[in-house]
């Protein structure tokens, strides 16, 4: 019985943070161009996290994106800035992109 409530904490301290994180992300309208696994206006999330895989410095450059936009990376349509996401949210946000499977 104690085992299994073990694991059961330990899955929903892993669930906690990602579900969390898809929070932030809605409350600051990023699913409005972005979708975990489809592309809409923007590329998904797990495009994104495939293509920065293993790159050291891919939270601060997301995390940078997100908070001044960018173009050219993904196609034509820009991604505008996000003056309403701080940097430290920013960061989170990125993160948790990158972790999309």
């Amino acid at each position: 019985m104690k085992r299994a409530f073990l694991i059961m904490a330990a899955a929903i301290t892993v669930a906690a943070p990602a579900m969390a994180d898809e929070a932030l992300a809605k409350s600051k309208n990023c699913m409005t161009c972005h979708a975990v696994d489809k592309k809409l206006v923007g590329p998904s999330y797990k495009d994104v996290a495939a293509k920065y895989a293993g790159d050291a410095g891919a939270v601060d450059k997301l995390a940078a994106k997100i908070v001044r936009g960018g173009s050219g990376v993904w196609g034509a349509i820009p991604m505008p800035a996000n003056t309403q996401v701080n940097e430290a949210e920013a960061k989170k946000l990125a993160a948790w992109v990158l972790s999309a499977k």
